[in-house]
């Protein structure tokens, strides 16, 4: 599909967003919206079998996940959105470099509920901070395995249940390997199937 191609072709080189510039960021958007409207699923949560497993981000205007790069001395890595569409489920993962030895995982943990056909409140209910190798993270679903057993991870793993931290994502466009959402802040968020 050509418009898939181009949305690749025009996020490539840009570091999920972090190299993107204000033109670019203008012609992504236009060149995401042309591939929202040729949308394959347009009742996204009834394909369950093409949301479910681990998405890898390709490219986002969240300034929340872009800002994890803003510590001296460590860089973002890959960054992961797991689905786990049985128990609705939602776990995001951000590798973040740096130092060897030191390398770190950032997750949120997150239960979701459909509103629409494609739309789904997201309530986060669990954070995990913690060493790459202290907690034993060789990739996201080994890591989310883990986290389903109810296994405790150090130095940092809280609920955040009881702050009331909510959100909504809506799927605008659904493949067997490419997926678009667009958050209630306002971000976008490209992601491919690993």
């Amino acid at each position: 599909m050509k418009e898939k191609t181009e949305l690749l072709q025009i996020i490539a080189g840009k570091n999920r967003g972090l190299l993107a510039t204000e033109a670019d960021r203008l012609a992504i958007l236009v060149a995401i919206e042309n591939l929202e409207k040729l949308n394959p699923n347009p009742l996204a949560l009834a394909a369950s079998s093409l949301l479910e497993g681990d998405w890898r981000l390709l490219y986002t205007t969240s300034k929340g996940l872009l800002g994890l790069d803003r510590f001296p001395a460590f860089k973002i890595g890959q960054i992961y959105q797991s689905i786990r569409t049985k128990n609705s489920k939602i776990y995001n993962i951000a590798e973040i470099l740096g130092i060897p030895y030191l390398e770190a995982i950032v997750s949120v943990c997150a239960t979701f509920s459909p509103v629409t056909e494609t739309r789904v409140d997201v309530k986060f209910e669990r954070s995990i901070i913690g060493l790459q190798k202290l907690i034993n993270y060789q990739s996201p679903s080994q890591f989310i395995d883990l986290i389903e057993q109810e296994k405790s991870f150090p130095p940092l793993d809280f609920s955040i249940a009881n702050r009331e931290q909510r959100g909504w994502l809506e799927i605008t466009y659904l493949d067997q390997d490419l997926r678009i959402g667009r958050g209630n802040e306002g971000s976008v968020f490209v992601l491919t199937k690993c």
